[in-house]
């Protein structure tokens, strides 16, 4: 991968690659940045074998649409995905799928346990904020399914932000990648029981994740530890974990009984959902104890689909946690019971691989696909394509677009006769919400702030004149500010040119022609002259060419201000009027 990667150096003309700032099984994460918006992003680039094998390319595409329409403060954006061919040493062609994120500036959570075990309202903090992810998540449709320590960050001022939605999906439902690179599907101290026997996951997948994630935030370490990433997916299918407060003191009673319930094999038993996992971590820091069933089964249920379960274990990472002795000595009846439950995973094994990829038999059964983030018409052609009937019904949802499917009922991946009924959830949208005004913003500053709220910003910009505004500054949008809106519309931005029109005002009376130089759509001062030779007080002169000028100028105007001539006086040798002066004695 590292030659392949190390060839690129901008993806798509816009994102330039900068510095490597992490690395994983699947990819590695670059600083990098856009140069159409100017702005820090984060760039993961995922591994050339998986962009070669084009099931992936596809379901990676829909993948990546999905998260991009999720906006949330603790979820870390997504701004772009595509594909980048490049050729590797040997001049082979290559497709590497790539993720532009928003960058976070901030530690992994992964690091700080690292440091030392967090104290019960820290780890309680960070919890909390990984839910409110996942609750918008999975009200939205998506279940994350690769929740770890390493997806989520913690900013400078105490942000938690969860990234990677999607990818772990993408991956999973691509059997071939998975098959040819040995790809990471999730690491094996956070897996649910349910991802290790190869089932269909769904939210409370995630919830189980994120009670590992509490228990290792608490104590230090991960509940399960074993000498391979199958050891450890076999202890959680299979034992019980202690509780917290036996590797650590200071650990409340309230906090065991959370964790607990949140690793309850069965996903009837855990929190059902992200935010009653929230409300029972707020109800234990008051003293709160929430019921857990002790006496809970600890085999493989039924249900598991051939060959899922080979594959998960065959791909599962250990994290690079060192292996453990267990504390607790092996008792003979344990031994035993492991040893029976070991010969029932090889049977399963054995039987799932005999009847190929999927249990369903032709013709007598069919599987609800999964359409979330589709529109109505591609959700309702992959549940016809897969054999099912399907008819829509129109629901309010804040967090999607108008037309997006959502969900079905039955949920995806259910196994059901053909020609069922499925019910498919399509969004009318959130409702429209007030445009903000942007007004005195730089563009980039506007375009944040508008793509911030789901907005889509016109690339075209328009621009006008104006007396006060520097040039490049936002004067306003269309529509106007105020104007209701709706996620996913076009707006176009109304930059100042840094220009005014200046007016022709030759002719016009001084006082006129002033007032038109200091009109607030000119804005100039005005330097006034006279000339002695014409009257009337009209202008002659302007020292600016009429039309385009650059804005808070000053401009001499010339006008007329000579003085009628003296008129003429009466001469004395003119007779008075009247007559001769007689006096009429004659």
């Amino acid at each position: 991968m590292t030659d392949v990667i190390a060839s690129l150096d901008v993806l798509g003309d816009r994102y330039e690659i900068g510095e490597l700032i992490g690395r994983g099984g699947m990819a590695e994460v670059h600083r990098g940045r856009d140069r159409r918006l100017d702005r820090l992003v984060a760039i993961k680039l995922l591994k050339p074998e998986l962009g070669d094998d084009e099931d992936f390319r596809v379901r990676f595409r829909q993948e990546a649409q999905s998260a991009a329409r999720m906006s949330h403060p603790t979820v870390v954006r997504v701004f772009d995905a595509g594909e980048q061919v490049t050729k590797d040493a040997h001049g082979r062609s290559h497709s590497v799928p790539y993720i532009v994120m928003e960058y976070v500036d901030g530690r992994m959570v992964k690091d700080i346990i690292a440091e030392a075990p967090l104290t019960e309202s820290e780890a309680v903090r960070i919890t909390k904020g990984i839910l409110t992810a996942l609750d918008y998540s999975h009200r939205a449709g998506v279940v994350h399914r690769d929740m770890k320590p390493g997806n989520v960050m913690v900013t400078p001022g105490g942000q938690i932000k969860v990234m990677d939605f999607g990818i772990a999906r993408a991956v999973s439902e691509t059997s071939t990648s998975v098959a040819q690179t040995g790809m990471i599907l999730g690491t094996a101290q956070y897996f649910s029981p349910e991802q290790a026997r190869g089932e269909v996951v769904d939210a409370r997948t995630d919830l189980y994740s994120t009670g590992v994630m509490l228990f290792e935030m608490l104590t230090g370490r991960p509940p399960f530890r074993g000498d391979t990433a199958v050891a450890v997916a076999y202890q959680h299918v299979s034992e019980q974990p202690v509780a917290p407060s036996t590797l650590r003191e200071g650990i409340s009673p309230a906090m065991d009984s959370v964790v607990l319930k949140a690793l309850t094999k069965r996903k009837e038993e855990r929190f059902q959902s992200a935010e009653e996992f929230r409300d029972a971590l707020e109800a234990a820091l008051t003293g709160e104890v929430v019921d857990v069933d002790d006496d809970e089964a600890a085999i493989f249920t039924t249900g598991v689909q051939g060959g899922a379960a080979t594959t998960m274990f065959q791909v599962l990472d250990v994290d690079d946690y060192r292996p453990a002795p267990q504390s607790r000595p092996p008792v003979a009846w344990l031994w035993g019971g492991i040893a029976l439950i070991g010969v029932l995973v090889i049977a399963i094994v054995f039987w799932a691989a005999s009847q190929g990829p999927n249990l369903p038999i032709a013709g007598l059964s069919a599987t609800v696909p999964s359409v979330a983030g589709m529109t109505q018409e591609e959700a309702s052609a992959a549940i016809e394509e897969a054999g099912l009937t399907a008819s829509v019904r129109t629901v309010v949802d804040e967090e999607s677009n108008a037309g997006d499917a959502l969900r079905t009922d039955p949920p995806e991946g259910t196994t059901v006769s053909p020609n069922s009924p499925v019910t498919l959830f399509i969004s009318s949208g959130p409702p429209p919400f007030a445009l903000v005004n942007v007004q005195g913003n730089t563009v980039i500053q506007a375009t944040q702030t508008l793509e911030g709220d789901g907005l889509v910003v016109a690339e075209s910009i328009v621009t006008r004149d104006n007396a006060t505004l520097p040039e490049g500054t936002v004067l306003g949008t269309e529509p106007a500010a105020g104007t209701n809106v709706s996620q996913g519309d076009s707006i176009q931005l109304i930059v100042s040119s840094g220009q005014v029109e200046i007016p022709d005002v030759v002719g016009q009376p001084i006082a006129q022609a002033i007032a038109a130089m200091q009109a607030p759509e000119v804005g100039y001062q005005v330097r006034q002259m006279f000339v002695t030779s014409c009257m009337g007080g009209t202008v002659v002169q302007q020292s600016l060419t009429p039309g385009s000028q650059p804005q808070g100028g000053t401009i001499t105007l010339t006008y007329c201000n000579g003085q009628p001539p003296p008129s003429t006086p009466p001469s004395e040798s003119t007779p008075p009027e009247g007559g001769d002066g007689g006096d009429g004695n004659g």
